[in-house]
């Protein structure tokens, strides 16, 4: 992708340098040593005369108390991953990206588009829909209006998942993205609705529905960003089309030596990510990623 000379966008919090927190306590905290167990009696000790310990562990997990791995002489902040700021530069463009590209769209319908923000984060993060694992992978917040990524993820969609390169990594934000287009437009409301008032199987069939439009509005992303900005480069149309093959949820269920149990998927088979992330791309309408009027996925 030629993305470096891209614009940067300010809708990024980096939290990776923070301590998750787990309701009153601290979470994806590393306490080592010596330091760090006499830390961790300290504060079984207060749980038992009554007391919290939150701000004992949140202090240990910011370097102040316990000298863990994750403590530094700049009070507490993590050293990035190799490779991480590269990550972080062009997470921020292809944000960047997804704003010029929607708001150009949603101005041509008569609308405002509201971007959202991206949190980086590393091993868990708190939004407004509660603590999340990094082991969930990247995912979007509607009561936030927030993506969230452990940048990791990616080392992960190449090792783990056979889907290398820069685009692969692109359509996986521009998903993420298109979730948030899915809060603006009123879908996502609709569907939580709906989804409580019918069974499970058929509830797991709305998922799948939702996150296929999310993969076709991601195409309809690359469509115009190759169009208006020549972003793609040869190669690239195929690293997108592997990352959607590789996570969809027949394949995923293969690889963990499972039975193949369509009523149980809740984003798509990888021919349907495949299929709708191809309608995208190729038409660059969003009207044609009505995924909830179609018979056929």
């Amino acid at each position: 992708m030629r993305w470096q000379g891209g614009r940067r966008s300010s809708n990024i919090e980096d939290r990776r340098g923070r301590p998750a927190r787990r309701g009153g306590g601290g979470a994806g905290m590393r306490v080592g040593g010596a330091g760090g167990a006499i830390v961790l009696i300290v504060a079984v000790v207060m749980v038992a005369m009554g007391k919290d310990p939150s701000a004992l562990l949140d202090a240990a997990a910011a370097g102040g108390v316990g000298g863990g791995p994750s403590a530094s002489a700049n009070g507490g902040a993590v050293a990035p991953r190799p490779g991480e700021d590269a990550q972080a530069d062009f997470v921020s463009v292809i944000l960047a990206d997804t704003e010029d590209v929607w708001t150009q769209i949603f101005a041509q319908r008569g609308q405002r588009y509201p971007a959202p923000r991206l949190v980086l984060f590393r091993e868990g993060v708190r939004s407004a829909c509660g603590f999340t694992s990094s082991a969930v992978g990247p995912f979007y917040c509607p009561g936030d209006n927030q993506v969230y990524i452990d940048l990791q993820f990616f080392d992960q969609l190449d090792r783990q998942f056979g889907a290398p390169g820069d685009f692969a990594q692109a359509y996986v934000i521009a998903h993420e993205v298109g979730h948030h287009l899915q809060s603006v437009l009123g879908i996502s409301d609709r569907v939580r609705a709906h989804r409580r008032r019918v069974s499970e199987a058929e509830a797991n069939g709305l998922s799948v529905r939702q996150e296929l439009q999310a993969d076709c509005f991601a195409g309809v992303w690359a469509h115009h960003a190759h169009r208006q900005r020549q972003l793609l480069e040869a190669g690239d149309i195929e690293e997108g089309l592997r990352a959607a093959a590789a996570i969809g949820d027949d394949t995923l269920q293969r690889r963990s030596g499972g039975r193949i149990a369509p009523e149980s998927w809740t984003h798509g088979s990888s021919d349907q990510r495949v299929r709708w992330f191809r309608i995208g791309l190729d038409g660059g309408d969003m009207n044609r990623c009505d995924t909830f009027s179609v018979s056929r996925l």
